[in-house]
C-alpha cells in the first residue's frame, strides 16, 4: 500500500446525491479495494484509479481550508465519505475524519457518516457530543466472509462491522445499513440478505439497498475476481429482476419492522427517510 500527500483548495463540495447538500472526502483513493466500487469514475488521479487499493493521497491540509469554509458556508447535511471510506486504515494515524467531523458538527453542520470500518468507534466521544446532528451507516453486502474477500479485499470483516454499529446504536447514535451493492447471483438472494438484517434489524430502522452499477472500471476486475471463484458477474438479467428483489427485501424487512428504501429507484424516499435520520425522528 502507498500513500502520497496532496494539498487541496477546498475540502468540502456540493453534493450531487438528492439527500446531501456537501460532500468531505478526506482521502483520495481507498485502501478497501472494493472490485465494485463505483468512486473509481469519479476519481480524478488516474494512477489511483489505475492502482486502486494500493495508492491513496492523504489531503493534508484539508482541516485549514475546511475551518475557512465552515465560516463562510451555509450549514447543512454532510457526507463523510462520498468517493473513499473517510475511515481506511490511514485514518488510525491521520486522524482527518476524527477533526473534520469535529469542526463541522461544532460549526453548526450536520454529519451523515458511512463506512465499512469499525474504526468509527475511536470517534464516539465527538459523536455522542453531537448526537442529534449525526448519523453512520455501515455498508454490508454479505456476512459470508469468503464472498467478502473477494469483493472487498482491503476492507474489515463483515461481523466486524456488525458489531460496530451495534457498539453505535446502542451508545445512542442514529445507525443505518447500506446494503449495496446488491449483485445478481451474488447476494441477491432473500437468503443472503436475511444473514445480515436478522443480526442487526434490532439496531437499524432503515436499510438503504443498491443494485450494482456496471462502470468500465467495475466491469473487468469484478468479472475476472468472480469468474476466478466459479462465479459469473451476470450483465444480463431479467427486466424485472430488480423490482422482484426490491419486492422481497421489503417483505422481509416489514417482517422484522425495519424500513427499506431501494435507494436509486426512488430517491423521493432516500431523501425523506435521510431527512427523519438528521432530525432525529426514527430513533
Amino acid at each position: 500500500m502507498e500513500y502520497r500527500r496532496t494539498r487541496v483548495k477546498s475540502a468540502l463540495s456540493r453534493s450531487g446525491l438528492p439527500d446531501l447538500d456537501y460532500a468531505l472526502n478526506p482521502y483520495i483513493g481507498c485502501a478497501h479495494g472494493c472490485l465494485y466500487c463505483y468512486a473509481r469514475g469519479y476519481t480524478r488521479i488516474a494512477e489511483v484509479v489505475e492502482r486502486w487499493g494500493r495508492l491513496v493521497y492523504v489531503k493534508e491540509n484539508l482541516l485549514d481550508v475546511l475551518r475557512q469554509e465552515v465560516r463562510k458556508l451555509k450549514p447543512g447535511l454532510v457526507g463523510v465519505s462520498t468517493i473513499t471510506d473517510p475511515y481506511q486504515p490511514i485514518e488510525n494515524t491521520e486522524e482527518l475524519t476524527r477533526g473534520a467531523i469535529q469542526v463541522l458538527l461544532k460549526g453548526g453542520f450536520r454529519v451523515s457518516i458511512q463506512t465499512k470500518s469499525p474504526l468509527v468507534v475511536r470517534d464516539l466521544d465527538i459523536l455522542l457530543e453531537y448526537a442529534r446532528s449525526v448519523d453512520v451507516g455501515f455498508t454490508i453486502i454479505t456476512m459470508d466472509e469468503g464472498v467478502s474477500s473477494i469483493l472487498e479485499p482491503g476492507a474489515p470483516p463483515p461481523r466486524a462491522r456488525a458489531e460496530a454499529l451495534i457498539k453505535i446504536s446502542r451508545a445512542g447514535i442514529r445507525t443505518w445499513l447500506f446494503y449495496g451493492p446488491v449483485i445478481p447471483e451474488v447476494n441477491d438472494g432473500v437468503e443472503s440478505f436475511e444473514e445480515v438484517l436478522r443480526s442487526l434489524h434490532r439496531d437499524v430502522d432503515l436499510v438503504l439497498i443498491d443494485k450494482l452499477r456496471i462502470t468500465p472500471e467495475v466491469r473487468r476486475p469484478l468479472g475476472q475476481a468472480l469468474a476466478n471463484s466459479e462465479r459469473v458477474l451476470r450483465l444480463a438479467v431479467s427486466r424485472d429482476w430488480w423490482a422482484r428483489t426490491v419486492k422481497s427485501f421489503e417483505r422481509l424487512c416489514s417482517e422484522l419492522g425495519v424500513r427499506c428504501v431501494p435507494s436509486i429507484a426512488e430517491p423521493e424516499r432516500v431523501v425523506k427517510s435521510l431527512a427523519d435520520y438528521s432530525s432525529g425522528t426514527n430513533k
